[in-house]
């Protein structure tokens, strides 16, 4: 990771929602740079998931401008982002239920043309428990198998930035820590990631930098530690009255 460069993604005074005149994002400041693990909190309604598919072109901001690799990608649908080198894996229906593992992993790549063993087997390598089960089909999968199973998908395009989308949602407690360690070996190869989470406490322990949204603003900004310890996060976000957060 390094911040001595260009971010890999910025937005710049981002508005967005479903419905016209209605914003849920409401001036949305953002960066990642190449390698960062950069963590969003927030309370339920805060506009993390919105912030997700705005960067992916779901949706389409009203105002402001988003940039990746330098390009302005503002009005690009997600195909043409997808082509660009950023993925995105969401918090539900995300795999394909009646494929196998290794057809959903094919599927991952399906605007590669080089051939798919190399790739499928450092998936595998990455993610030893889809080896196992490469004949079965996804939708016989744990929860915290199909979330392997999505990034796994994901990362057959070898993307520039992975955004995940609350990757740990009804997920065991076992299970969460799993899929943590996952996503933190895969920023490890150096793969930028954008973790919306509702888990804030062990997304900030791990990112390096992390963004507070609250009412669809970006309320506070830093390192992940120093968000984990700051009081005035833990008072209104996480659900801590004192003493530092970390934990």
């Amino acid at each position: 990771m390094t911040n001595d460069s260009a971010p890999l993604l910025e937005l710049k005074d981002v508005h967005a929602g479903y419905i016209k005149d209605l914003n849920i994002l409401q001036g949305i400041n953002f960066r990642i740079y190449p390698g960062e693990l950069v963590a969003v909190i927030g309370p339920n309604g805060a506009g993390k998931s919105t912030l997700a598919k705005t960067i992916f072109g779901l949706l389409t901001p009203n105002q402001g401008t988003i940039t990746f690799k330098g390009e302005d990608i503002t009005r690009l649908k997600s195909d043409q982002i997808v082509r660009r080198g950023m993925c995105y894996v969401p918090q539900i229906a995300n795999v394909f239920s009646s494929l196998t593992v290794e057809e959903n992993l094919e599927m991952g790549a399906f605007i590669r043309n080089a051939s798919l063993k190399p790739l499928k087997q450092k998936i595998f390598t990455m993610f030893p428990r889809l080896a196992e089960r490469r004949r079965q089909r996804a939708g016989t999968l744990s929860g915290g198998e199909r979330q392997m199973l999505a990034m796994g998908r994901a990362l057959m395009l070898d993307p520039d930035l992975l955004l995940l989308d609350e990757p740990s949602a009804a997920l065991s407690p076992i299970l969460v820590n799993s899929v943590f360690e996952q996503i933190q070996g895969i920023n490890q190869t150096g793969k930028a990631i954008v973790l919306v989470e509702q888990n804030a406490r062990k997304a900030l322990a791990m990112a390096h930098r992390g963004y507070v949204l609250d009412s669809g603003r970006d309320r506070f900004e830093g390192p992940g530690q120093e968000l984990l310890n700051d009081p005035k996060v833990g008072d209104l976000y996480l659900g801590a009255t004192k003493g530092k957060l970390a934990g």
